[in-house]
């Protein structure tokens, strides 16, 4: 995980979204949806239907950076939100990227070996 800046807000989307947007897309659903800017420092984490991708978008005063992952097994812990959006501390979200319920700390599925 890149060392968030103190004083970084991480945002959580609570709605699903296309993961076929990009840098603009998700921008701009930034300032749409969350009412947000995305160029003020914060990070944004989006999550695709099925539970398994995840988007992080993260504006540091020099150009926006786009992170993704895939989980090859389990889902990423998402919230119910009534705002659209819940705000994780820097330590949580370190947990959601690693597939841990970052609610109660335990993994969301166990590593294998390869056969």
């Amino acid at each position: 995980m890149i060392g968030l800046p103190s004083g970084t807000r991480v945002w959580l989307v609570a709605s699903h979204t296309d993961m076929r947007k990009g840098f603009d897309g998700l921008a701009a659903v930034v300032q749409t949806a969350l009412a947000s800017n995305p160029f003020d420092g914060h990070v944004f984490v989006f999550r695709g239907r099925r539970g398994d991708i995840i988007k992080v978008l993260w504006f540091d005063d020099q150009g926006l950076m786009l992170l993704a992952k895939r989980l090859e097994r389990g889902r990423f812990v998402w919230p119910q939100a009534v705002d659209g959006r819940v705000a994780l501390s820097a330590a949580q979200l370190s947990m959601l990227l690693e597939g841990i319920d970052w609610r109660m700390p335990t993994r969301t599925t166990s590593p294998q070996l390869a056969a």
